[in-house]
């Protein structure tokens, strides 16, 4: 059964704006601080359990510990080996997805899945690099450069934290698996970006899943938009009390049509994988 989200995706969106020429340059920062653990090429690949450094109250369930997937995301629960990207919308998963697709990082002239640990702003902060990622299967002729950042807010509150999502490069959308009905990294059932509490709590921004928005380029590019940020290809969210925030600025009406297609065609997609 599809699971309503607290919050209205209006207001979730509200802060969603294009980049103007005032916005700064270089939404992906401080990589060396998460550079410290590597995991190795892979294709669907997870690792155990790592600690974030910190606790964090998600939706009041806590958190020191998380698991860092391949395919662009982190989760709360259990590891996730699932390429071909579900609804956010409609998942059981606890999850931060900054850019939840088919990674395969096994070519060489791909980057690989980073992560660690460290102070930025005087606040302890865990991050995972993608930088320069390939595709399946064993693709490098595209390459994405995408980044989530966890930052401990507990000098707000007791398990307050901010999350974000930032991004340089975006060049391919899918997997080329048979099941994800991708070509040379493109359509088929694209990348999803969002979280869930895997719940009722729940979001995806504008173009999730739409073939070719997220893009460089794209109606709802990555690089060239954000949320609550003045840096082009920054999303940011702030967890207060266990709850994601929403933006304080009224959406406009471009606004509200895109959560229209966000939302459009949402489903879970079994996972099962690849002659």
């Amino acid at each position: 059964m599809k699971i309503k989200t607290l919050f209205s995706a209006a207001l979730l969106v509200s802060g969603l704006v294009a980049a103007s020429s005032s916005a700064l340059a270089g939404a992906v920062h401080h990589t060396d601080l998460f550079s410290a653990n590597t995991l190795p090429r892979n294709d669907d690949g997870s690792t155990g359990l790592v600690n974030i450094g910190f606790n964090v109250n998600f939706f009041g369930s806590q958190f020191t510990q998380l698991f860092v997937n391949n395919n662009g995301n982190v989760t709360f629960d259990r590891a996730l080996d699932t390429y071909t990207p579900f609804g956010l919308q409609g998942t059981n998963r606890q999850i931060l997805a900054a850019f939840f697709a088919d990674v395969d990082t096994r070519n060489a002239r791909s980057g690989v899945t980073q992560y660690g640990t460290g102070l930025l702003n005087g606040h302890k902060v865990f991050g995972v690099n993608w930088l320069d990622v390939g595709y399946f299967d064993t693709q490098a002729n595209k390459l994405n450069t995408f980044q989530l950042i966890i930052t401990d807010r507990s000098d707000i509150n007791a398990g307050d934290f901010d999350f974000e999502f930032n991004y340089d490069k975006i060049q391919w959308e899918t997997g080329d698996a048979a099941s994800s009905g991708g070509s040379n990294g493109q359509g088929g059932n694209s990348v999803r970006v969002g979280w869930s509490n895997g719940n009722s709590n729940s979001f995806e921004l504008p173009g999730s899943a739409v073939n070719g928005a997220l893009l460089d380029g794209g109606a709802q590019s990555l690089v060239a938009g954000s949320l609550n940020s003045n840096v082009a290809g920054r999303y940011s969210f702030s967890v207060r009390n266990g709850s994601v925030q929403p933006p304080s600025t009224v959406p406009e009406p471009s606004s509200l049509l895109l959560v229209g297609l966000a939302l459009a065609g949402l489903g879970a997609v079994s996972r099962r994988r690849r002659a």
